[in-house]
């Protein structure tokens, strides 16, 4: 009867030590799974630039008749975005999933819905 519960016991240490060992996924990861699953399965409509302050873009866009209004924080996506944000249309493209349209991105790092004015 001992043996059982021994074994038990070991069992429960070691999930537990696994657990404190194991990485944790962070916001980043969360945000970036988000983004490339939104870009993998999302529709694509056309947007509308709020604001641009910082690392932050403001969008609207409309779909089924419901207008959206969003966000995205373009941090970390350098690589992925025109280097001077004041050079963006007031228009762009937008990703969102069909099941939850307010799930939606202009960036990710295998699409991008940003148009920049051609130089002059």
């Amino acid at each position: 009867m001992l043996f059982p519960l021994g074994l038990l016991g070991a069992m429960a240490a070691g999930f537990g030590a696994w657990m404190m060992l194991s990485p944790k996924e962070t916001a980043a990861r969360r945000e970036r799974r988000r983004r490339l699953r939104v870009n993998a399965r999302g529709r694509t409509t056309g947007a509308t630039l709020i604001d641009i302050r910082e690392e932050a873009v403001h969008y609207s866009y409309s779909v089924r008749g419901l207008e959206y209004t969003a966000s995205q924080d373009l941090t970390g996506l350098g690589g992925f975005v025109p280097g001077d944000l004041s050079g963006l249309t007031g228009h762009a493209s937008v990703k969102y999933l069909p099941e939850n349209p307010a799930n939606s991105i202009l960036v990710c790092e295998q699409w991008s819905g940003l148009h920049t004015r051609p130089p002059a």
